[in-house]
């Protein structure tokens, strides 16, 4: 997906873990500077290879990263967008240690964090660390997003959804430095198809490399040699993937068109509907889409 960066706005990732890295790259490879983007990170070796790598500033102080500055005491122009990109078992910490700077300085508030509702994380970043709410906090601008593991290769396929706070200019925002990551984002207009954004694109990667194990196995069995089949297998996941995505056809035109009647592909195709694969990746992307559903209720707890 083609992104216009605004390279004038500072971004605050909170947590420099691989999804953080990964956005970090994408931004600089479309030409962002360096020196507008700061992480927070409490780990001395992560923030030296941040360091090293990109040339981006680097914090131990969450709150000082939402100032945009290596000094909570100095601060000249605040971040625009803040990324919490911090596991969702530590997010109420990591909200409430930023609440009074967020409420400060007004950024948009981007989480990567699978299960954080947006509700939970507006509560979260209007009370102090023991949990009492701050005096005259406002609900912030926020943008919740499920972005998936090609991410770390910039073939990303993201799903946002925007609180109402959110200003047109900080959903552009949001959304281009998503697309540096991403192919394939899109809108959705109801916070809890995010759930099913992750059944179906979050875990979805996971689908295929079980295809291709499959797939690998059973040529394996059949007498091929294993890194020969390795080899095919991952190739053509590939290779039908940049079809779907370069032809814009739809799926089942594609099948049809490489499905000659009573031919090899028709065989197996007429094997794997026998074996209930359509109701298999069904349950699947239930299976997920509730778990997600359910992560959101035992963190809100």
């Amino acid at each position: 997906m083609s992104a216009k960066l605004d390279t004038t706005k500072r971004i605050t990732f909170i947590g420099g873990g691989n999804m953080a890295n990964a956005i970090i790259g994408g931004l600089l490879a479309n030409g962002y500077p360096p020196t507008n983007i700061i992480v927070s990170e409490p780990f001395e070796a992560s923030r030296e290879k941040l360091q090293s790598t990109f040339g981006v500033l680097t914090t131990t102080d969450n709150a000082a990263a939402v100032a945009f500055s290596q000094d909570p005491k100095n601060v000249t122009t605040p971040a625009d967008l803040v990324m919490l990109a911090v596991k969702p078992q530590i997010m109420r910490d990591v909200a409430q240690g930023i609440a009074h700077a967020v409420q400060k300085h007004k950024p948009v508030v981007v989480t990567i964090a699978a299960g954080i509702t947006l509700k939970d994380l507006a509560k979260w970043l209007s009370s102090d660390a023991q949990g009492n709410d701050i005096s005259g906090a406002r609900s912030p601008a926020l943008v919740r997003v499920m972005p998936n593991t090609p991410a770390l290769v910039l073939e990303g396929a993201t799903g946002l959804f925007a609180s109402s706070e959110v200003t047109e200019e900080q959903k552009t925002l949001a959304f281009n430095v998503l697309g540096a990551v991403s192919k394939s984002a899109f809108w959705v207009e109801r916070e809890e198809l995010l759930d099913v954004v992750t059944g179906l694109s979050g875990s979805g990667p996971a689908y295929f490399f079980l295809m291709v194990e499959c797939l690998a196995a059973a040529a394996t069995e059949l007498g091929l040699p294993s890194e020969v089949a390795q080899g095919l297998a991952r190739q053509t996941c590939l290779g039908a993937g940049r079809m779907l995505v370069d032809t814009a056809e739809d799926p089942a035109e594609l099948r049809r068109k490489v499905t000659s009647p009573n031919g090899t592909t028709h065989a197996a195709i007429q094997s794997l509907e026998a074996s209930g694969m359509r109701q298999a990746f069904k349950d699947a992307v239930v299976a997920a889409t509730k778990r997600g559903e359910e992560l959101g209720k035992m963190f809100s707890q």
